[in-house]
Parts: structure tokens; C-alpha cells; sequence
């Protein structure tokens, strides 16, 4: 198999990743200075709350805007942070919003009921009905109440994806009357030109990487690319391997590592998309995940004919070698987290050491594949197997494994309560937390 030959490890320079979010907070920084400084030109109200409540307000809108950025799934941001991290800052950056815009409404209810003996809630219904766009910003402020209280820890876990998921998506109509609020009431906004174009370039840019990362990239890579099943092969009696072709794979920027967000447009799954790592790595021809047939949606993965259409999102994620700070790698994996491990070691240059954690034999989905590429890559395998205590990757156990571990790149892919024991058995190795990579896929839907 021919495939996507990896750069040497990166110099110990400044690493992608940092580069990608120290320049997200330089961007956050720079603008924030920029909404101080014209918040300051438009001059301030004679009343301390509003001139609180009004700065609030646009620090508000800022973050919203540069909360749109961070799931725009933008391939240089992606390809650098991840879409888990993106979407993690996503999620905070959200109840940073929320604080901001309920600050702003306090603050500006208290203000201006100072000024003309209303109580705050008589306040806010009398600007309501008097001052345009405040109407609107009442309903954006209770949309973003209901989605905060949708993404809340309690709530999240109770709630089906796709039903999280639907009422996340009120959050686009929030932010178009949060803009034209702005447009309508907002002192800052209408105080000179250069505040005007400041905004609407903010909020053009924002809803444009949103439109161009979420829809116009991945409708422009279907028509492009037009991706077919070409094979379904059962692995086991649990896991099944789709490989999927299609026209000029070879300009398909995916790396071993990545997932997609597929969809296999057929009458009663066109509408359900899952996110499934590459499991080898991408040729330039064809491209193949394999997942674990474990609920009623993955399990129609089994039935799928040849020839079927296949809609596919991405490539994402960060998981790749194009974050290796070291010359030498460990790969870590457990069940069916091995499908980009064994894609990354056949992209890997320099010698590694895999550790696959199965409960049985049985369970170790494409081991003979694993073994051949090892075996070829000069690659030392280890399968380790039994129940979950004791721990098999205690601090003890992977120090027997690969003595120099600390020396190494360390790439693990499993299910959480073992992700979650491993990366605590690297901190007490003190391996050194920049050659330690990960990737939480279930943030991706």
C-alpha cells in the first residue's frame, strides 16, 4: 500500500499548536482593545451602570462572534488544535457570553431605572416597547438562557445528542437578532463609520467562517470527490470496515490519524452522520474506517451495498504527525480506538512501540493487520489483554513496556475511562505534557 509519507519530526520551534492558539488570543486580544477604544471615542452616559451595562453588551457580542469561529471547523484551526479543544473553548466561551449579555441587561435595567424611578423589570418592558431593537435583543437573551441551560453538565447528560443538538442550533437565530439589536440601539455601533465597518466586518467575517467551513467546503469536497462504498468487510462479529473510493483522493488533504463525519445516503440513514477515524492511512485512491457495530445506527453499517453514496465531512481532527515533537513514538490504544493508531503507524518514520489494551484476545479488531505493519516497520507490539484491575497500563506496567517512554511521542486513542487512566500514568512518568497527543472524538457529535 502506498501512503502519504510523513514530514520529519518538527524542529523544537514553536509547535503548531501554539502557534494556532496564541494566535487565537492575540485575535480575541487585539479586537477586544479595539471595541475599548470605541466604546471610549462614542463618549460615556452620565450614569455608571449604563456605561457597565453598554461595555458588557459589546464585550458580549464580541465573544459571540469569536464563539462562531470556534465551530466553524476552519481546516487550519482544526488541523492545529482539534475540533475537542475548539469545541471545549466553544462550550466556555458560551457561558462567558451568557454572563456578559445577562450583565449587560442587569446593568442597563438598574441604569436607566435610576435615572427615571422605575423598578428594573418595569424599566426593561418600558425600553421594549419604546426603543427598536431592544425587542429583539429581550428574545436573543432568552434563547441563549435556554441553550446555556441545554449545555449545563446536568442537563447535557440527559439529553439525546440529537436533541441537544436541535435547540443548540437556536443559538444562529440569537446571534442575528443580537446583530440587529446592535445595529438598531447600540451607541457604540452608530457613534462613527469606522465603528460601522468595524462590526460588520466582525460579524460578516464570523457568520462567513461558519457558512464557508460548515457548508460550502465540505458540499464543495462531495461534488468533488463523489464518494462510494466499494467494499464492506466484516472484521468480527462486532466490527466492520467500510472502504469507500472516489474521484481525485489524492487532493483530499486527510492524515493518517483524522475522522470524518460520515453519511451513507441511503432511505433510512441520509440524515444520521458519525464521526469514524481512518483506519488506514489515506493512499490517494481509497479510504477505509472501521467501527464497532455497537447500537442500531452503526449497526446498518453491515448492510450497506456496494455503490452506495457516501456524503463525508472533514477530514478533522489534530491527531497526527504533524504535532510529533520526538523522533521515536509510543502508540497507545484500546478497542476499537486502534483504527487511527494503526492508521499513524503506517504513516510513522522512526522507530515505535504500540500497546494495544484488549479485555480478551477476541476483542483485538484488526490485529493481524497491526502485526504485519509492524512487523514491516520494524515496530515492537505489544497486546495486552485481561480485566480492567488491576491495571495493565499502571505507571509500573508501561514503564516495563518502554523504559525511554519519557523520551518519546506518546499518540493514545481508546475509550474514555482508559484514556483518562493512561494520561494519569504519563503525568506520574512525568512525561512531558507536549509529546503527549490525544483526541476526544465523542465532542464530535
Amino acid at each position: 500500500m502506498t501512503t502519504v509519507q510523513s514530514p520529519p519530526a518538527p524542529p523544537t520551534g514553536l509547535r503548531p499548536r501554539v502557534v494556532a492558539r496564541t494566535g487565537l488570543y492575540a485575535v480575541l486580544a487585539a479586537n477586544a482593545a479595539v471595541v475599548a477604544w470605541f466604546f471610549a471615542q462614542a463618549g460615556f452616559a452620565s450614569n455608571a451602570l449604563i456605561v457597565l451595562g453598554r461595555l458588557a453588551g459589546l464585550y458580549g457580542a464580541l465573544l459571540m462572534a469569536f464563539q462562531l469561529l470556534l465551530v466553524a471547523r476552519l481546516p487550519w484551526l482544526d488541523r492545529r488544535i482539534g475540533m475537542d479543544r475548539l469545541t471545549s473553548w466553544h462550550r466556555w466561551t458560551g457561558f462567558g457570553v451568557l454572563w456578559t449579555l445577562l450583565a449587560h441587561v442587569v446593568f442597563i435595567a438598574f441604569g436607566y431605572a435610576d435615572s427615571s424611578g422605575m423598578d428594573p423589570v418595569s424599566q426593561v418592558v418600558d425600553l421594549a416597547e419604546t426603543v427598536e431593537g431592544v425587542l429583539r435583543a429581550v428574545v436573543a437573551l432568552a434563547i441563549i438562557l435556554v441553550v446555556g441551560a441545554a449545555s449545563a453538565r446536568y442537563a447535557r447528560r440527559r439529553l439525546a445528542y440529537e436533541t441537544w443538538h436541535f435547540i443548540h442550533l437556536y443559538t444562529y437565530v440569537a446571534v442575528v437578532l443580537a446583530f440587529t439589536h446592535q445595529v438598531a440601539a447600540g451607541t457604540t455601533f452608530t457613534a462613527s463609520s469606522a465603528a460601522r465597518t468595524y462590526w460588520y466586518t466582525v460579524w460578516g467575517l464570523a457568520l462567513g467562517a461558519v457558512v464557508v467551513g460548515r457548508a460550502v467546503l465540505p458540499l464543495w469536497r462531495n461534488r468533488r470527490h463523489r464518494l462510494r462504498v466499494s467494499a464492506v468487510v466484516l472484521e468480527s462479529d462486532t466490527v466492520v470496515s467500510i472502504h469507500i473510493t472516489g474521484r481525485d483522493l489524492d487532493r483530499l488533504p486527510a492524515r493518517a490519524g483524522q475522522f470524518f463525519l460520515w453519511r451513507f445516503l441511503t432511505k433510512d440513514r441520509w440524515w444520521q452522520a458519525n464521526p469514524f477515524s481512518l483506519s488506514a492511512a489515506p493512499d490517494g485512491r481509497s479510504l477505509r474506517l472501521t467501527a464497532k457495530t455497537a447500537g442500531d445506527g452503526t449497526a446498518a453499517l453491515r448492510r450497506l451495498k456496494v455503490g452506495t453514496r457516501v456524503f463525508a465531512e472533514g477530514p478533522y481532527g489534530a491527531f497526527t504527525a504533524l504535532h510529533r515533537t520526538r523522533s521515536e513514538s509510543v502508540l497507545i490504544a484500546g478497542g476499537v480506538g486502534v483504527t487511527p493508531i494503526r492508521a499513524l503507524l503506517e504513516e510513522l518514520h522512526g522507530h515505535a512501540v504500540v500497546v494495544y489494551r484488549v479485555a480478551t484476545d477476541r476483542d483485538a479488531v484488526l490485529y493481524d493487520e497491526l502485526r504485519e505493519l509492524a512487523r514491516v516497520k520494524g515496530a515492537e507490539l505489544h497486546l495486552v489483554t485481561g480485566p480492567v484491575s488491576p491495571d495493565k497500563l499502571a505507571p509500573a506496567e508501561l514503564a516495563r513496556l518502554v523504559p525511554d517512554i519519557a523520551d518519546r511521542d506518546v499518540f493514545l486513542c481508546g475509550p474514555p475511562p482508559m484514556m483518562n487512566a493512561v494520561l494519569a500514568s504519563l503525568r506520574a512518568l512525568e512525561v512531558p505534557g507536549p509529546q503527549i497527543h490525544f483526541e476526544r472524538f465523542s465532542l464530535a457529535g
